[in-house]
């Protein structure tokens, strides 16, 4: 299976699932993005590595796991995000310590928190794009809208259900999902999109 980059376009704060964020991963040589349901901590620690301007008086868990992994020359090489199971992303931390590579499990915004720090590429899986990924919405001369999204990334305008969002989505249809998907990405609702992405794909699997 082939690796894809991806970048990280921002987080953006959910106005209705109070305390839950979306992370938003770029495909660094495409158009999808992958919208991630994060906590606030990991958001917070996300940021503030994306912030390189921000110290924290006390070092982060996430600051902590660093500066213990440079002190025994551990070094992040990778993440990758490598499966989507009941619409939760598991992902792996390619790790190398004199010259012996380790692979760690990890929840993906931990991994992502990570990657940052240590300056490491963020990669998921092709079939895991396609299966998850959402298109940005183009202009008619074909150009993506960009300064749309950046909109959404600074002025978050995230609708969602509740934490049990999955359940309000089994009345419909596989093809009804399918229509309300299309209609979240076109009202760039991308929170909203994820949610019935994890549906759609817990009766495809």
């Amino acid at each position: 299976m082939s690796l894809v980059k991806l970048s990280i376009k921002g987080i953006s704060y959910s106005q209705t699932q109070n305390g839950a964020y979306a992370l938003i991963l770029n495909e660094v040589d495409g158009e999808r993005k992958l919208p991630i349901v994060i906590g606030a901590f990991e958001a917070q620690s996300i940021a503030i590595a994306l912030e390189k301007e921000i110290k924290p008086p006390r070092p982060l868990t996430h600051d902590l796991f660093k500066n213990f992994a440079e002190r025994f020359d551990i070094v992040v090489k990778q993440v990758i995000i490598h499966k989507l199971v009941d619409g939760v992303f598991y992902s792996s931390i390619i790790c190398e310590r004199d010259k012996i590579e380790e692979i760690i499990d990890a929840r993906t915004s931990d991994a992502i928190a990570l990657a940052l720090r240590f300056s490491a590429p963020i990669f998921t899986y092709k079939n895991i794009l396609d299966k998850a990924g959402i298109y940005l919405k183009t202009n008619p001369d074909g150009d993506k809208d960009s300064q749309q999204m950046d909109d959404i990334i600074s002025n978050p305008e995230f609708t969602t259900e509740s934490e049990n969002s999955g359940r309000a989505y089994i009345k419909f249809s596989l093809q009804e999902l399918n229509d309300l998907l299309a209609q979240a990405v076109e009202q760039e609702d991308y929170e909203k999109a994820a949610n019935i992405r994890d549906e759609i794909s817990k009766r495809e699997s």
